[in-house]
């Protein structure tokens, strides 16, 4: 089929406009903890642990971190946008969260220090990352995504 032949389905604008949002959270956080650092996550309640286990995080996984925020924010506005870059980019983000969990519950203390809501709020982003980068996949596979 011809791009002009491909219909955009209605739910690429909703599932588009979720992950937009949801990854906007992502780049506040990251952009917050850099500019404000501990007042920042302090205000975020919290505990002088959990900064200190962030503040002590290396270059590499700051990058890390970086990577899957602004990668993630850039795939959904690629999705809206139905550019078939956004697989790729939801993929790489996926990838730079998880390497993230390897270092926070394997590498290091901090599956114990973040505490157990922590631990959900990255099954969620786990979760929706997986699910927005099997959504862009089959948009693109479908011809949605040029």
């Amino acid at each position: 089929m011809d791009e002009l032949s491909v219909r955009t389905p209605w739910h690429l604008w909703l599932i588009g406009t979720v992950a937009l949002l949801f990854n906007a959270i992502g780049v506040f956080d990251f952009v917050m903890s850099m500019a404000r650092g501990a007042q920042y996550m302090a205000s975020a309640g919290m505990t002088p642990q959990q900064i200190a286990h962030y503040q002590a995080m290396p270059g590499w996984m700051t990058l890390i971190w970086a990577v899957g925020v602004f990668g993630a924010f850039l795939a959904s506005i690629l999705l809206l946008l139905r550019r078939a870059l956004a697989f790729p980019l939801f993929a790489i983000s996926l990838a730079a969260f998880l390497v993230s969990l390897l270092y926070t519950y394997v590498l290091t203390d901090g599956g114990a220090i973040m505490g157990r809501a922590m631990a959900i709020t990255s099954t969620i982003i786990v979760v929706l990352l997986v699910f927005f980068t099997g959504y862009a996949r089959a948009m693109s596979a479908r011809g949605v995504l040029r």
